[in-house]
Parts: C-alpha cells; sequence; structure tokens
C-alpha cells in the first residue's frame, strides 16, 4: 500500500504538492467570506483541511524517499525568487499539524464557538471559519517557507489570524488579557524585521539555503550575533525563558479550541524556526550556541513546571506544561547530534498532539463543571467515567509515563543527552518529567476524585459557549477521543516515527539535501 501512496505522490506535480498547503486554506478563506452561511463554510473549511492534509501525507512519503522538493514561485531562481521547501521535518509537521487542526475544528463546531447561533455572535458566526484557515495557511507557510523575510511574513499571517480567534467573544478583561499577547507579538515581529534587515545587509541574502555559504564567511563576531538575534526573535515566539511571560497570562482567555489550537502549533512554529535556523545557518558557532541552547532549555523546563504546580486552575497549570516542556526540544537542539534532534523532532511531534488534547479535554471539563478552578470542582470521574479516561491518558503522556507517546521521546532525548555527557540537563529533564506527573496528579486528584461538586452557573449564558452543563455535544467528544486516539498512535508508531525522525535530523545537520534542492549543483 505504501508503494502505491508512493507511486501516487510522484504522479503530483512538485508544485501544486509542495504549494498547496499554503495556497488552498487562503482561497478557501476567500470563499468562506464570500459565501457566510454557516453549513457551507464549515464543510468548507473541513474539505480544505482535508485536501491539505492528503497532500502533506503524500508529500511526506515522497520527500522521505527521493529527498527535499523545492518551488520557485513565478519562474524566479533561487536566491532571487520566493522558495518553498518540503524536507523530511516540515512535511512531518505539516501532516501533524493539519490532522490536529481538522479535529479541533470538528470540536469548536460542537462546542457553538465555530457556529453560534445567537444574532449576538453573527461576527463570530462570519469570522472563524475564514479566519481559521488563514492560521491554517500561515503555519503550513512557516514550515514550507525557504528564505528568512517569507518567515516573516508567515508568522504574521499566522499572528493575524490569531489576534481574531483570541479575542473572539471576549470581554473586556479577556481582552485586556490577549493584549499582552498582541504587544509582545507585535515587538517581536518588530524585532524579527530588524534581524532579517541585518542578515541581509551582512550577506545581501536571505534565502536560507543561500545564507549557509553566505553566514559562513561573515566574521565570527557577526555571525555570533546574527545567531543570538535570531535565537531571541524566535525564543519570543516559542515562550522560551525569560522571554515565555505573555503564554500563560494569553491562552486562558480565549476559547478552549481556540487555545487547544494555540498549545499544540504556535510555540512549535517558534520551535521550528530555531531548529531551522540554528543548524542550517550557524553550524560552524555549535561550541558557543550549543552550551546557550541547553542552558536556556535546562531554564525553561524549571521555571514553567514550577509556575505550573503553583496554579490553581486548569487552563493556566497546562499554559505553564507548554513553557515548561519546549525546554526538552531545545534540549535536543542543544546537544546538536543527531540522537539529540532526532529525539527533538519527536517530541515536537508529540507535544503538539498531547497539549491539543489536554486543551481539549479541558473544554470537556468546563462544560460540566462550569469553570477550571481546582478549589470549586470535584469528582468529575464519578459522573463522567470518560472524561477520567481522556484527561488520563494524555496527562500520563505528557509526564512521560511509560508505554505512551511522552515517554518515547522523551526516552530519546535522554539518551541523546547521556551519550553527549551532559548529565546536567538529562537530571533537569527527569526531574520536571517528575514534576509534570505531580502537576497532572493535582489536577486528578482535585477535579477527578473526591465527591462530586455542583456544577458552577454559567457566568455569561448569551454567549456561544455554554458551560456549567452536564450535556456535551457529541462533536465535542468525538474530537477529543479522535485526538487522543492520534497520540495512543505515536507509541504505536514509535519505531518507524523515530527513524523517521532521525532522518530528518541527519538532513538538519547535513544541510546537503536542502541547499541541493534549492539552490541546484
Amino acid at each position: 500500500m505504501t508503494d502505491a501512496l508512493l507511486d501516487l505522490a510522484r504522479q503530483v506535480p512538485p508544485g501544486v504538492a509542495v504549494a498547496l498547503p499554503v495556497l488552498l486554506p487562503l482561497l478557501g478563506a476567500a470563499v468562506a467570506l464570500l459565501v457566510r452561511a454557516a453549513p457551507v463554510q464549515r464543510a468548507l473549511a473541513a474539505g480544505v483541511l482535508a485536501v491539505v492534509g492528503t497532500d502533506a501525507l503524500l508529500l511526506l512519503l515522497r520527500v522521505d524517499a527521493d529527498g527535499p522538493l523545492a518551488v520557485q514561485a513565478g519562474g524566479w531562481a533561487a536566491p532571487f525568487g520566493i522558495t518553498l521547501v518540503a524536507d523530511r521535518l516540515a512535511a512531518l509537521l505539516v501532516v501533524v499539524s493539519v490532522v490536529v487542526l481538522l479535529v479541533v475544528l470538528a470540536y469548536a463546531v460542537g462546542q457553538g464557538v465555530a457556529d453560534p447561533a445567537d444574532e449576538r455572535s453573527a461576527r463570530v458566526r462570519f469570522v472563524f471559519h475564514p479566519t481559521y484557515l488563514v492560521l491554517a495557511a500561515g503555519v503550513c507557510f512557516a514550515f514550507l517557507t525557504g528564505d528568512l523575510f517569507n518567515l516573516f511574513v508567515a508568522f504574521e499571517v499566522m499572528l493575524t489570524a490569531s489576534y481574531v480567534l483570541i479575542t473572539l467573544q471576549a470581554g473586556p478583561e479577556a481582552v485586556r488579557s490577549a493584549m499582552t499577547y498582541i504587544v509582545v507579538s507585535l515587538l517581536a515581529s518588530a524585532l524579527f524585521v530588524t534581524a532579517v534587515g541585518l542578515v541581509y545587509a551582512a550577506t545581501g541574502t536571505v534565502n536560507m539555503a543561500d545564507l549557509r555559504g553566505a553566514v559562513a564567511e561573515l566574521p565570527d563576531g557577526v555571525r555570533l550575533a546574527l545567531a543570538l538575534l535570531l535565537l531571541v526573535v524566535f525564543g519570543v515566539k516559542a515562550a522560551l525563558f525569560p522571554l515565555y511571560f505573555w503564554l500563560p497570562d494569553s491562552y486562558p482567555v480565549a476559547p478552549a479550541p481556540v487555545t487547544a489550537v494555540f498549545a499544540g502549533l504556535l510555540t512549535k512554529v517558534g520551535a521550528y524556526a530555531i531548529i531551522r535556523t540554528q543548524t542550517l545557518l550557524f553550524p560552524d558557532d555549535v561550541d558557543v550556541i550549543g552550551p546557550v541552547v541547553l542552558t536556556v532549555a535546562g531554564a525553561t523546563l524549571l521555571v514553567g513546571i514550577l509556575g505550573a504546580i503553583a496554579q490553581n486552575e486548569v487552563k493556566r497549570v497546562l499554559s505553564f506544561t507548554i513553557v515548561s516542556h519546549i525546554g526538552y526540544i531545545m534540549m535536543g537542539l542543544g546537544l546538536f547530534t543527531v540522537a539529540g534532534l532526532a529525539g527533538a523532532v519527536l517530541y515536537v511531534v508529540h507535544h503538539i498532539v498531547i497539549q491539543t488534547t489536554l486543551f481539549c479535554v479541558e473544554g470537556l471539563v468546563e462544560r460540566r463543571a462550569g469553570t477550571g478552578q481546582l478549589d470549586r470542582i470535584s469528582g468529575l470521574a464519578h459522573r463522567s467515567a470518560l472524561l477520567g479516561v481522556l484527561f488520563a491518558l494524555p496527562a500520563l503522556s505528557l509526564a512521560g509515563v511509560p508505554p505512551f507517546s511522552g515517554f518515547v521521546a522523551k526516552l530519546a532525548l535522554l539518551q541523546a543527552g547521556s551519550a553527549a555527557g551532559s548529565w546536567w540537563i538529562v537530571g533537569i529533564a527527569v526531574l520536571v518529567s517528575l514534576l509534570t506527573l505531580y502537576a497532572m496528579a493535582v489536577i486528578w486528584g482535585s477535579a477527578f476524585w473526591g465527591v462530586p461538586s455542583d456544577p458552577v452557573a454559567d457566568a455569561d449564558p448569551s454567549d456561544a459557549v455554554t458551560v456549567g452543563v452536564r450535556a456535551v455535544p457529541r462533536a465535542m467528544t468525538g474530537a477529543t477521543v479522535a485526538v487522543v486516539l492520534v497520540g495512543l498512535a505515536i507509541p504505536v508508531l514509535g519505531g518507524p516515527l523515530y527513524a523517521l525522525s532521525e532522518r530528518a535530523a541527519t538532513d538538519l545537520l547535513a544541510a546537503t539535501p536542502y541547499v541541493t534542492a534549492v539552490l541546484g549543483g
């Protein structure tokens, strides 16, 4: 069957295969704005994401077998034109991202965020699906773009959509909290475009394949300064220590489906940008950048999980775990070995799925209990055994309990750290895994165990999100079950998935296949 799919993938023109994940969602968003009818918008968004997911899977099979594919937009040869590049890492992340986007779309429809029925929410009804598709296009564009300037454009497309989604149906207090996210994102974008300008001034190009050679010829001090500047820029996007402060205040204000997508994807796009730029552009500075990245990784791991333990709201606990576990990804990068990067790639896949799952479960908790405050809810597992299972499985995976996906990914990172002799980061990684288990146990003991509490009344019954009722729409539950099953599939496919991650890591460190695909030679 794999051979048949590979033959089918090779029949798709490269330009279509690589560009479709970016262009089709944008086209779908434009059509959805024109149509406006909720059922049509819903079907259109689901259809677009299904087609993009199929294309991404075929693209992944093709680049894994034949090497990276590069497309020059408008026929302008690199490094002068706009280049889209699909290699193993980019294609894998597009596949996982589209799966998550499709599942969360079903969840949002079930919750009522995507298609609210009341007239008060008319603007939400008209803009959710187009904005969601624009977000999907931005995420795919960020993974597939081949130059720094268009990486900036991809971030802006993605962030503009996120500004709309995070403030949909938000009251004054929520808007104030979301302003932190917006202001920090705008400042980071200003710093990013400044960094792009400095790179161009120093090298005369922004094409990342072309920069591979151009950056190597720069003086050591200039090259190191650019490496650290890009690390800071993308560190804000990825919520690394000490640049993480915006995330725990911003994500909890959005509806559960929006937060689930943000938790799964947005910080991972920042982590991807760090991995791509540091391995492709600055291989000569490993001796300096490696220890810096490892130090940041250790601090991010510890500060994030300590923040999680101190919280009393499920969303805030989970938001701090996002921060903490980005440190595992940076740990793999900081080792700068094939094993370390393979572990990082595998952890990105795991973290996208598991964090999305946990925020979907949090939405179910609020639906039943009316609040996410741990001191106000208890006994949920007695009222719904299924809800307890849906929380327990991803929670155990996040903590790294075998045989779940978190254990597989963390084991790969711990083995890589041990092989490199970086015992201190291995010790921190183990400690944070134990503290994550404690944080998940606190949620379980407070929210799911004990005497069942009465639901908290819905603070705003007129909005699209109904909470404090025991009835949970089947679409919400079904979507959550689906994403839990995706998480369970990761350890089942652990061997092939790690082998793919290892091949992706080899390509990242060698860089030759990527550069050859873009520039030829």
